[in-house]
């Protein structure tokens, strides 16, 4: 940034002695835009979400740009993973449960989600399963 300030008032100050004075102006309004632009960037990247699975139930926490959490939580054995197949760029990755739905990875890609569809779904059906019989004779 500051990069962007020192060549802007240069390039300000240069067009300012050939008489160019209001193009000042615009440079510096420029440096301003980019400023906002990484701000509102680097508050984007605070954005984040956790999927916990455990035996009881899928835990989602997210957190957004101003730091406000938000938490859900679903019993596994009524958890559905929605996902078009094939994910298209309107697409929404939903956990549904009891007539509910939470969108999540909202900031993934369609690739990206379809990956993770299937692993979760894939550690639902895991978890979903009764304890095998040579794990209860061994108890």
């Amino acid at each position: 940034m500051a990069a962007v300030v020192v060549v802007s008032f240069a390039a300000g100050i240069a067009f300012s002695f050939m008489g160019e004075w209001p193009v000042f102006g615009f440079f510096g309004l420029d440096a301003a835009l980019i400023y906002f632009a990484f701000k509102i960037n680097y508050r984007g990247a605070r954005i984040y979400e956790t999927i916990r699975l455990t035996e009881e139930n899928l835990t989602v926490v997210r957190v957004n740009a101003s730091g406000r959490v938000q938490r859900w939580s679903f019993q596994l054995y009524w958890l559905k993973v929605d996902l078009e197949d094939p994910p298209r760029q309107d697409s929404k990755l939903m956990l549904t449960s009891h007539g509910k739905s939470l969108v999540i990875g909202s900031f993934l890609s369609p690739h990206e989600w379809a990956d993770f569809a299937r692993a979760l779904e894939r550690e639902l059906y895991k978890l979903r399963q009764p304890p095998s019989s040579a794990a209860s004779a061994a108890e």
